[in-house]
């Protein structure tokens, strides 16, 4: 194009090859696009084939993580999938990454499978270099013991990798997807909804600003189940599990709720918000009376749809970055 405007201010020429000229030089800046258009379309076809996913779960006991790797196996069918038990741990993550790594994958949606989508967020973007802050990763002998930690090791450092990333940010809490499975395991337990309270109760956070957004979500969650079924309440705690102090006052007015419902007459159903299992909460309600399967989210079809939907919108956020 531009040496076509050079010919043009040079030459001495006719109208006839002005209009030649500009006809050419149309034809060359379509050409141009048309080319763009098909480096970004190549750029897209070549995420999506190289697209794989990255799931992090808190992880637990055997029995825990096997119930949540079992939940997922539909998922493999579609995607590379790869699981990093851990609290943001980078050594689970790391293997995590390698193991993408060797199916040839470059594009990796992470899905955190956690109750509040602020669980750790910003340390997994620092792992993952997607923000600064993590360092390099420490010689071997300082990460022996993350490498190969359980579920509740915190190593920290950037992992160094070419694969792109995207990262989830919603919780359990905040998903609509979760208000079913509440009502499905509430109608499995209820006898009389008229004469039942229903308790959901969750792990919780120590900071308590961020305790009332874990509530307010709980409680959002829980109104398909006010509405459908006419249980005399439905209330929502959570434990402060991790925070002796603050469990103490939590784990005392759980317990009142419950006690003063039986001694009103009303059973109660208590659901447990967590992504696998009862927790501690055999042991903080011992003496009780009440009702409960024992049964977190996890296995429910609801969950593996919301992790599906998290996937599927990470996957079109890295083709929209190509744009």
């Amino acid at each position: 194009m531009h040496i076509i405007m050079q010919i043009m201010r040079r030459a001495v020429i006719s109208s006839s090859q002005v209009a030649a000229l500009l006809l050419l030089s149309q034809w060359v800046v379509a050409q141009a696009g048309t080319a763009q258009g098909a480096t970004v379309q190549g750029a897209k076809g070549a995420a999506d084939s190289h697209f794989g996913v990255l799931l992090m779960a808190h992880g637990g006991q055997a029995a825990w993580n096997e119930g949540v790797l079992q939940a997922l196996e539909p998922l493999r069918e579609q995607y590379p999938l790869q699981v990093a038990f851990g609290m943001a741990d980078a050594g689970s993550l790391e293997r995590a990454v390698r193991a993408l790594e060797a199916e040839g994958v470059s594009h990796v949606a992470v899905v955190r499978l956690f109750v509040s989508g602020e669980s750790w967020y910003q340390r997994t973007r620092q792992i993952l270099g997607l923000e600064p802050g993590a360092p390099d990763k420490p010689a071997p002998a300082h990460t022996g013991h993350q490498e190969e930690g359980g579920s509740h090791a915190m190593g920290f450092w950037r992992i160094d990798t070419d694969i792109t990333f995207t990262l989830s940010e919603q919780g359990l809490v905040e998903a609509e997807e979760m208000d079913a499975i509440l009502l499905e395991r509430a109608r499995g337990l209820s006898s009389n909804p008229a004469r039942e309270n229903v308790l959901i109760l969750a792990h919780g956070p120590g900071d308590d600003a961020e305790n009332a957004r874990w509530l307010e979500q709980l409680d959002a969650r829980a109104e398909l189940l006010r509405q459908t079924l006419p249980f005399q309440q439905v209330a929502v705690f959570t434990l402060r599990e991790d925070w002796p102090e603050k469990r103490e006052l939590a784990q005392q007015q759980v317990r009142d709720f419950i006690q003063t419902g039986s001694e009103e007459g009303y059973t109660t159903l208590v659901l447990p918000f967590r992504v696998q299992g009862f927790g501690p909460y055999a042991e903080v309600l011992e003496g009780l009376p009440y009702r409960a399967d024992h049964t977190g989210l996890v296995p429910h079809a609801n969950v593996v749809q919301w992790v599906a939907r998290q996937i599927e919108e990470q996957r079109a956020r890295l083709l929209a970055q190509l744009d």
